[in-house]
């Protein structure tokens, strides 16, 4: 049975304390973990939907902050990893800090240029390098708080925005905050595409437009790291044990 094993992050910085962000350091240190592990590398579509390894990883970045390309980019091409980011098309160029609830508090303070999105151009040069670059929407709203028109336009209009820029096909979609239920699922099918990432606390295989993915947030070290994408952890979230453990949790 093939491993198929997703991993969402987002911001790298050697100084960022925010949650989402990851320094290099420990970025380098948790994917050499799973290369030595046996786990090879694709992209978010093919690990979905062709995963030609017994073990696969694919490594997403949601919302394009250019500490992608300037410092995960070349940790992931010495290790031989290719990967994939999501990017919310109404911010990619804007050479401003991207604002929306839960890092807007960033800004005007001593880390607001952590904010900065990357261009298109240098999203393009990710996609020549193997990389796949996926929709985040596109302007990272809570999806399942849209009206129909809404939805379809944050979907279909940041697919076609994407395709415009970079001269090929955008086939996956990272859902903003990883908020989707049913409906959404259906829309972004609906728009085009063949797979859709979620961040849920249950994992449902077998699902592509709700495909689980394991968030690496900044206090995750090497322990922790290696419990959350251990295949005994996983396949507890997979089970209804783990419904019942969230709500005694909440």
């Amino acid at each position: 049975m093939t491993d198929v094993l997703v991993l969402c992050l987002h911001a790298v910085s050697p100084r960022w304390p925010a949650d989402l962000s990851i320094t290099p350091e420990r970025l380098e240190r948790l994917l050499t973990g799973l290369v030595r592990r046996g786990y090879r590398g694709a992209t978010f579509r093919d690990a979905v939907s062709a995963p030609t390894a017994p073990r696969t990883v694919a490594v997403t970045f949601d919302d394009a902050y250019r500490s992608v390309i300037e410092l995960a980019f070349p940790i992931l091409k010495q290790l031989g990893l290719p990967g994939t980011v999501f990017v919310p098309t109404d911010w990619a160029g804007a050479e401003k800090p991207m604002v929306w609830p839960g890092i807007d508090h960033w800004v005007g303070g001593p880390y607001e240029s952590e904010l900065t999105p990357m261009s298109w151009s240098e999203l393009d040069r990710l996609a020549s390098a193997g990389w796949e670059v996926g929709s985040h929407t596109r302007s990272h709203p809570r999806l399942t708080e849209l009206s129909d028109g809404e939805l379809y336009t944050e979907l279909a209009g940041s697919r076609q925005v994407c395709e415009q820029h970079l001269g090929r096909t955008c086939e996956t979609v990272a859902y903003p905050y990883g908020d989707t239920d049913g409906r959404v699922a259906e829309a972004a099918e609906a728009t085009g595409y063949l797979a859709a990432a979620a961040l849920p606390a249950r994992f449902r295989r077998g699902r592509p437009y709700e495909w689980p993915r394991i968030g690496i947030y900044h206090g995750d070290d090497l322990r922790r790291f290696r419990v959350k994408v251990s295949p005994v952890a996983r396949r507890v979230r997979a089970s209804p044990l783990w419904t019942a453990v969230e709500r005694v949790r909440r």
